[in-house]
């Protein structure tokens, strides 16, 4: 009887892992449409997602159209530091962009649909977008064949993965946390400390105009 409670209790903590990565993985995947505009006044769309350092990011991109049909849809990705990591220029069809985050950061993905002469009134590309960051970024199926893993072994190694980035998530917004709570505790000792000196130095006036007027009215004789 107990391996059969073994094996129900590690099924139990295997399917619970699996909800709680299936829980805690957002879904990337979106669709839109990216009017075409006069090259003088194009209004980028923009997606933006949060990623940590050293993170894998694939941007898959796919479009309809096809060069020549009067818009150039551009595509450019930045993060919220400065750090630029591409910019793929008249896209059709499906691209794929890959690139390592260098910090904690935002990151925008913008598109630029550009009219091409009189031929572009009234176009428009349609636009879908999946963006996997982390393990969902790996191709598994190459892993699985490098290192010649079994499909459970290459589940649980992706699952495995997935739970040191939600550790890796937490423990980062744990530091902020912080962080921000040693900021509002020394901006409460600055204003805690300005109320007092500021309350001393009214005292401290007060009392030199009372000393003043006295002074002032002795010597006028009039006290």
């Amino acid at each position: 009887m107990r391996p059969r409670i073994s094996l129900r209790l590690s099924s139990s903590i295997l399917i619970g892992v699996l909800l709680l990565v299936i829980v805690a993985t957002p879904t990337r995947a979106l669709k839109m449409i990216v009017n075409a505009q006069p090259a003088g006044s194009v209004t980028p769309r923009c997606i933006r997602n949060f990623v940590s350092k050293d993170s894998l990011v694939v941007v898959n991109v796919k479009t309809n159209g096809k060069k020549g049909d009067g818009q150039v849809l551009n595509m450019s990705i930045m993060d919220s530091v400065g750090n630029e990591y591409g910019r793929p220029k008249d896209i059709v069809g499906e691209s794929r962009t890959a690139f390592t985050a260098h910090n904690n950061a935002a990151f925008d993905v913008c598109f630029e649909n550009i009219q091409q002469g009189s031929r572009g009134y009234g176009l428009n590309r349609e636009v879908d977008l999946d963006i996997d960051i982390g393990a969902d970024a790996r191709d598994w199926n190459a892993v699985g064949q490098t290192e010649k893993l079994k499909p459970m072994e290459l589940e649980l190694r992706r699952i495995e993965e997935s739970v040191d980035e939600i550790v890796a998530q937490m423990d980062y917004l744990r530091q902020r946390e912080q962080k921000l709570r040693d900021t509002n505790e020394s901006t409460n000792d600055r204003v805690k400390f300005f109320a007092l000196g500021t309350l001393f130095a009214l005292l401290g006036l007060g009392l030199w105009q009372v000393a003043y007027l006295r002074q002032y009215f002795k010597s006028k004789h009039l006290i």
